[in-house]
């Protein structure tokens, strides 16, 4: 095998599955053998595999205009999607930033944030403020943002930047301690601190771990009480995941800054967008180009990764999606209040997301095992199972998971 793959340990992995079609919540391997994917591919592909309206999108670009420098030029795709996204975002935020992924839009806010109080003449704000167990992807600053305590980025430790991480909370009295906490950092050590960046409400990648909007709330007045940017990291919560268009949707506070990607082009191409206030973009507002933001991709604006974004987003408003979408969020709820095993130590459900933790990473594998040889593709988080469906999901095929889930829990392996 030539190909490296992500997130694996070539040496004791199975060999991978070919896949060589997709059609709505199904992927097709090979030998003809159909798949439900249970986790939208990685979380992208919210309305399926294949969308007609997406890929038709998509092919009517392709034939005008495939891509063009965005260094000085600009289109009717990324002006479109812009004018699409400005609808349902906060007024406040209304400049946009265009990158390639989703770690790369972290980047974006990081380096943003940090030059943005460089360009007001601050020098001393190059500490970040995380939750502990962020994942905010892959890149040395993201990595960063994360934290040094970082399951995936700790063998990188030694590139970071400093950060503070505000623990966890599991219940409202650690939601005390922890705000107390980060008080008396801050109280210490405001000066130094030049942004807040979280993945509001669900952590993705640490387990679907989920937290209130109360607390989300309090962090960021506690913070905001000494200048301090926040950004809200929407590369997995963003469209509809959470049950609201944005997480943000769900709380008091809106961010400075927030990220953008994974659903944005329903899975078809890959793109991100840093989105943010006219004060922020005002600081880089100059006849001087050192305060300009020095930052770009080859692919920025891609046109055919905006005809994709532009007609999901289309897609996504509709009232049949939105159905959908509140059925998907109920059966979650129901199954799981009907589980019931000395396997499961927790389960929680958040909008179209719901995770299972198991008692044992074995356990959780050995499921995983045992739903692919009955055409269900899930991938656990250690010891955690999680739904996280494509909105086109029949309720037959979700139910199907839950069956075939309650049907090996308490089995030995």
């Amino acid at each position: 095998m030539k190909i490296w793959h992500p997130f694996t340990q070539e040496k004791t992995a199975p060999l991978p599955l070919k896949i060589v079609r997709g059609d709505r919540e199904y992927l097709y391997d090979e030998a003809g053998n159909s798949y439900i994917d249970m986790i939208s591919s990685w979380w992208v592909n919210i309305l399926g595999h294949s969308k007609p309206e997406i890929a038709d999108a998509i092919a009517k670009q392709a034939h005008v205009l495939e891509h063009v420098i965005f260094a000085g030029y600009t289109h009717e795709p990324a002006e479109e999607l812009v004018d699409i996204l400005s609808q349902h975002l906060p007024k406040s935020l209304s400049k946009f930033f265009f990158s390639d992924n989703g770690s790369t839009a972290v980047e974006v806010a990081l380096k943003m944030a940090y030059q943005y109080f460089l360009n007001k003449g601050i020098n001393s704000r190059d500490i970040f403020v995380n939750l502990e167990g962020a994942y905010h992807g892959d890149t040395i600053g993201a990595m960063s943002a994360a934290g040094v305590n970082s399951e995936y980025h700790s063998k990188f430790k030694k590139f970071f930047f400093e950060t503070f991480s505000i623990k966890f909370p599991k219940n409202t009295e650690d939601e005390v301690t922890s705000i107390d906490k980060l008080q008396q950092f801050l109280k210490q050590n405001h000066q130094k601190v030049c942004a807040l960046i979280v993945e509001p409400l669900v952590q993705g990648a640490a387990g679907m771990k989920m937290y209130s909007p109360e607390f989300l709330d309090k962090i960021v007045e506690t913070v905001r009480r000494y200048d301090i940017l926040v950004i809200f990291d929407e590369v997995m919560t963003g469209f509809y995941r959470t049950g609201t268009m944005f997480a943000m949707n769900q709380t008091q506070n809106i961010p400075d800054i927030v990220c953008l990607s994974k659903a944005l082009t329903g899975g078809f191409m890959p793109m991100s967008l840093t989105v943010t206030t006219e004060d922020i973009y005002n600081a880089f507002w100059s006849d001087d180009w050192s305060k300009a933001f020095i930052h770009g991709h080859s692919y920025t604006a891609n046109p055919l990764a905006c005809a994709a974004a532009c007609a999901t987003q289309k897609i996504l408003q509709r009232s049949e999606i939105k159905q959908n979408i509140q059925q998907i969020s109920e059966t979650h709820k129901v199954r799981l209040a009907e589980l019931s095993s000395k396997d499961i130590l927790t389960h929680r459900s958040c909008g179209t997301i719901s995770a299972i933790d198991l008692s044992s990473v074995a356990l959780a594998k050995h499921i995983a095992k045992v739903m692919l040889q009955n055409g269900i593709i899930i991938r656990p988080l250690n010891n955690t199972i999680y739904f996280i469906p494509p909105y086109c999901i029949s309720q037959q095929n979700l139910h199907k998971a839950y069956d075939l889930l309650e049907g090996h829990l308490g089995h030995d392996v």
